[in-house]
């Protein structure tokens, strides 16, 4: 059996636990700018967290499949396949329940996309890559291929004659998306009356050509991890190293082919990458060279179920925003937030986040009690 590395489930973790803060405001209203995602261009700390959870699938698919590399193992493909199928329709499910008869949405309305069935879609790709592709200098072919190819059709191929913009309605990705999924399956955002359908999907198809090079940026640090035999000093300067270049490329690339999450532009994925190499290196040498654990045991206990800790926390949420308190006019959040939470006096960010602080810490104690139980759930 595979020995878990301490500073993969303590790196993968901190993703999660970022993910469920940023995801669980306590007013969409009100939040402070590093816990919201760029308008568009540009980065934030919130931009770092979807790309961080993929390039960690990728170090976790070395990890849990590089033993099936020594052989032609046929029985792969049917596990591979099964996971990122359930990964998909529990996605499709979050997206669709309500509770009301018949307790789905209008097919007809449903999001296809989102951070779920992309986590499905690429790890089905990459997993396989990964399992049936031996040669990992094929990768080193498949990577520029990915992110020069996406930036050429992005950025040379004209949209009904025109050159792209790079604009959230003028750009190659947001045409595939609306043609293939249609406008009615697109994500949603909120503004200050609500929810407004927009024009494109920050989860969209074509996007999700280069999220799977993030992902293989991953597979690169798994393989150092488990297959090159030198020190963990020596692993830590490949980290740093290997990091600083791919952050150095993806600002250097970002003055042609802005930085932007949403259409998860190429310069984008090696500068989030280069940064998850580095902060990596960082957990790794904190945890598994110089031995401090403790610290990060909080983190552990939610990269150990992180799917289902992270599929739990859509579900109590999105239940929060749909239930009414009996006797008011408030849902279950809203009660919770303008009880608990809001102080007439104080400030409406420190509130917010004070809401989605008090959610973490909810989720590290359910963490915590599946660990100490050894309840660990895989999809």
């Amino acid at each position: 059996m595979q020995k878990r590395i301490n500073s993969v489930d303590i790196f993968r973790g901190m993703t999660i636990a970022f993910m469920i803060l940023v995801n669980t405001p306590g007013t969409w209203g009100h939040i402070y700018p590093p816990l919201d995602h760029a308008a568009w261009h540009g980065i934030t700390p919130t931009d770092l967290i979807f790309p961080f959870f993929l390039f960690i699938v990728g170090v976790s698919i070395v990890l849990a499949y590089h033993r099936k590399r020594r052989y032609i193992d046929f029985n792969a493909f049917p596990r591979i396949l099964s996971r990122s199928i359930k990964i998909i329709i529990i996605g499709l499910v979050l997206a669709g329940f309500t509770f009301h008869f018949p307790f789905f949405k209008d097919i007809s309305h449903l999001r296809f996309p989102g951070v779920l069935q992309r986590i499905g879609l690429v790890f089905f790709v990459s997993a396989l890559l990964f399992v049936y592709v031996k040669n990992w200098k094929w990768y080193l072919l498949l990577l520029p291929v990915l992110l020069i190819g996406y930036w050429y059709s992005m950025t040379q191929i004209s949209i009904n004659g025109e050159k792209p913009r790079l604009t959230k309605t003028h750009n190659l990705a947001s045409v595939i998306d609306n043609k293939i999924i249609t406008k009615d399956h697109m994500w949603k955002h909120y503004e200050k009356d609500g929810y407004v359908q927009g024009d494109y999907d920050p989860e969209g198809l074509f996007s999700t050509l280069p999220a799977i090079a993030t992902t293989i940026l991953g597979i690169f640090l798994g393989l150092i991890l488990v297959n090159i035999r030198v020190s963990p000093y020596a692993k830590l300067i490949l980290f740093m190293g290997i990091g600083l270049v791919l952050w150095l490329l993806g600002w250097w690339w970002s003055q042609s082919f802005p930085l932007n999450k949403r259409l998860w532009t190429s310069s984008y994925v090696l500068y989030t990458a280069g940064l998850a190499y580095m902060i990596f290196g960082l957990v790794y040498l904190i945890v598994d060279i110089l031995n401090f654990k403790k610290w990060g045991n909080i983190f552990k206990y939610l990269g150990t179920n992180a799917i289902a800790i992270f599929t739990l926390s859509i579900f109590l949420t999105k239940s929060f925003y749909l239930l009414h308190v009996p006797g008011t006019d408030y849902t279950i959040h809203g009660w919770l937030y303008h009880y608990l939470f809001v102080n007439p006096m104080g400030n409406n960010e420190f509130s917010s986040m004070l809401y989605a602080l008090s959610v973490v810490i909810f989720y590290i104690f359910v963490a915590w009690f599946m660990y100490r139980k050894k309840i660990f759930i895989k999809v």
